[in-house]
């Protein structure tokens, strides 16, 4: 958002608190009034359009929450403890019991593992829990037109979704009332965004409406459908915690290069507690999330359909591992490096430049650890003696800025 907006917008802001019927609310029923020939063209009925906008204005929390870029980085064990917790996992348990005959039915229909669905579920909302938080649940209307309207960054993912959004509400598939989601309009039981829906949401009950906010077997055969549909492989897993050999070669340690299990195996890698690989054939590519000093795993397929859903690994992990807990699994075998500290996204720029000063990497200064810098990390490791992991850690910054 440019200065001279941010000014208008405060200046608005200023006003309106004088003047609540007044320069900032004739502004936003200038845009709604606008944007209205975008709806109409779309297939948006004029009944629905001033259903969908009566009484609604901007909600500043949802700017507050566009622009928050906390510098704060939370630790992948921090993240997987809260995303398996005790809590989750009981509840989980308990709504596979539940909804058994109709994850009978999912999985008959879409082939997608009942686990993974659920660990979705408990992932996005804990299990519907989150949607009666009126903190979190946001009207999917008013956030949208919130960021079409004012938000610079997400003005065309707002105009998008909200289109997508009245297109739902013309169908009537639920009233502008019932459709609520997160700030940025993910909505229902396994948030979904608005083009998403219209895309692969499903009318799994059969009552004609596709209701992922009230009807369960809507929102998980919804999240089966879709899953499906980004290629989820049936039968097959997400992938495996592995064990690497003392004399490993980090060189390898990329989840991008696939390798067969079969290959991986023949490289001294193999799954915790000795056990087989029950398809050798099927590729995978290695992740080492926290460097050597923690758990690694071998990512099939499925971890990427996964990532569909949330383009994360940290995320993928969650779901695929509260997925194995789900139906009985272990915990990891190999912990965490609880001690050690993550670095934010300036200390991975600072890494950056000072491997650039060195000669060892030619990429973007972009706080983002990728190949590239993985390998410039890697050079830095092997000329200093440690292990050639890769991992961007606070330690490897601090040899690099005393070197």
């Amino acid at each position: 958002m440019t200065k001279v907006h941010l000014r208008f917008l405060s200046a608005l802001f200023a006003v309106a608190f004088l003047f609540p019927a007044n320069a900032y609310a004739d502004a936003f029923d200038n845009w709604v009034r606008d944007f209205w020939p975008t709806a109409r063209a779309a297939g948006v009925s004029a009944n629905t359009y001033n259903a969908a906008f009566a009484g609604v204005r901007p909600d500043e929390t949802i700017l507050k929450s566009a622009s928050n870029q906390a510098e704060f980085v939370r630790p992948i064990w921090s993240y997987l403890d809260s995303a398996i917790s005790e809590k989750r996992l009981s509840n989980g348990k308990q709504k596979l019991i539940e909804y058994r005959s109709t994850l009978d039915a999912i999985e008959a229909r879409y082939g997608v593992d009942r686990h993974i669905v659920v660990a979705v579920w408990g992932m996005e909302s804990s299990y519907g829990a989150v949607l009666d938080n009126p903190k979190i649940v946001k009207s999917v209307i008013r956030s949208l037109a919130t960021l079409a309207y004012a938000d610079r960054r997400r003005k065309k993912f707002g105009r998008t979704q909200l289109v997508a959004a009245l297109k739902i509400l013309e169908r009537g598939d639920i009233d502008p009332a019932g459709m609520t989601g997160s700030w940025a309009g993910a909505m229902g039981h396994t948030q979904f965004i608005p083009t998403t829906y219209q895309a692969y949401a499903v009318d799994f009950d059969g009552d004609g409406r596709r209701n992922i906010w009230t009807s369960i077997p809507d929102a998980l055969g919804s999240t089966a459908a879709y899953l499906k549909k980004m290629g989820w492989r049936t039968g097959e897993t997400w992938g495996y915690e592995v064990v690497l050999p003392s004399n490993f070669n980090y060189e390898l340690a990329d989840e991008k290069t696939q390798r067969t299990l079969a290959e991986w195996n023949r490289l001294g890698v193999g799954r915790t507690g000795s056990r087989a690989f029950p398809r050798p054939t099927d590729k995978a590519g290695l992740f080492m999330p926290s460097g050597a000093r923690g758990p690694a795993f071998l990512l099939l397929k499925n971890f990427r359909v996964i990532k569909r859903y949330n383009n994360a690994n940290s995320y993928a992990l969650a779901v695929g591992h509260l997925g194995d807990r789900l139906r009985g699994g272990d915990t990891f075998a190999k912990s965490w490096p609880r001690d050690a500290k993550p670095l934010t996204r300036s200390d991975k720029k600072a890494l950056q430049q000072l491997l650039q000063a060195k000669g060892l990497y030619n990429g973007a200064i972009d706080g983002k650890i990728g190949v590239r810098s993985r390998a410039a990390i890697r050079q830095y490791q092997n000329k200093i003696g440690h292990i050639p992991d890769g991992y961007a850690s606070t330690d490897i910054l601090g040899k690099l800025k005393g070197s």
